[in-house]
């Protein structure tokens, strides 16, 4: 494994005795590419500059796992991995859960309060709409829409398709949740459902949705992907910026872990990478309680 290094940082490791190289080239650019890297971190230099000892070594680990295409990224804090757990916490209102779609994948829960809703919006699509045929069968116009496929996989009088991604911006393959709404030209009186799997933009999605149209959908089902990033940086924050913004105006009726992938166990709590999570705004309840029983 080949390690680039600046004169002086090479200098100072020879000086200081913390590698040995038996294989060294100096490119005319003044960097040292060190190959077959041995560390020799003596006592007494592991005690008076041990961060400058794991840095390194940090480093090195970090340049041959990159040779084979991996990356190691240090956990956040335990705290942060539970401040998104606090999140996930469902309630149970006085609306009781139905189950529409089916029992197989497709099938979700959501709060029996479907009445006044005029339509249903359903990015990502695949291969099932069992759950958007259904409510289509009830009377509430469905739009569907997914680049990856040319058809609705349903048909029905009131399905409609897009041939698009949803995520953050408008171009040949995306469009954003408000582009797509606006384009239906609904009423402006009544609510939305919206029903959500497209795997992994779902963050982009809600982050870039306005609060006032998020607010209009009375029940959100969406099936979050990636969540074991939230041992990472940058995935804690974008994890828990996306729920902070969700339930501002929702509350969690309901959580079920996707079967598709085995949980993760990070800070001692197994975390599901992939879950399916039901909303239910907060005016369309009074009653709630700490969910115990699960079905």
């Amino acid at each position: 494994i080949d390690i680039l290094l600046e004169p002086a940082t090479f200098l100072w490791l020879i000086e200081e005795s913390i590698i040995w190289a038996p294989k060294i080239k100096q490119y005319p650019e003044g960097i040292f590419v060190v190959s077959n890297c041995f560390i020799l971190a003596f006592e007494h230099l592991r005690l008076e500059k041990p961060k400058l000892i794991r840095a390194f070594v940090s480093d090195y680990l970090m340049s041959v796992l990159g040779h084979f295409g991996f990356r190691v990224e240090r956990f956040v804090d335990k705290s942060k991995v539970q401040d998104f757990l606090d999140q996930l916490r469902p309630i149970t209102t006085e609306v009781e859960l139905i189950r529409i779609g089916g029992n197989d994948d497709g099938g979700y829960l959501i709060p029996n309060d479907l009445g006044g809703i005029i339509a249903l919006f359903s990015p990502g699509v695949a291969e099932t709409a069992t759950f958007e045929l259904e409510i289509a069968q009830k009377g509430i116009k469905s739009y569907l829409a997914d680049y990856s496929v040319d058809n609705s996989p349903s048909e029905h009088e009131y399905i409609e398709f897009d041939k698009k991604f949803i995520g953050s911006r408008n171009d040949d393959q995306f469009m954003t949740l408000a582009e797509w709404v606006n384009s239906k030209q609904l009423p402006e009186v009544g609510d939305l459902l919206l029903q959500m799997d497209i795997e992994g933009s779902e963050y982009e999605t809600i982050l870039s949705t306005a609060n006032d149209l998020l607010g209009r959908f009375r029940i959100l089902v969406i099936e979050f992907h990636f969540l074991d990033k939230v041992s990472t940086y940058f995935g804690n924050k974008l994890i828990i910026e996306t729920f902070s913004k969700l339930l501002t105006q929702f509350k969690i009726v309901h959580i079920h872990p996707n079967n598709c992938c085995a949980p993760i166990l990070i800070h001692g709590k197994r975390i599901h990478p992939c879950i399916e999570v039901t909303f239910f705004r907060r005016d369309r309840f009074e009653k709630s309680n700490p969910t115990t029983n699960f079905p």
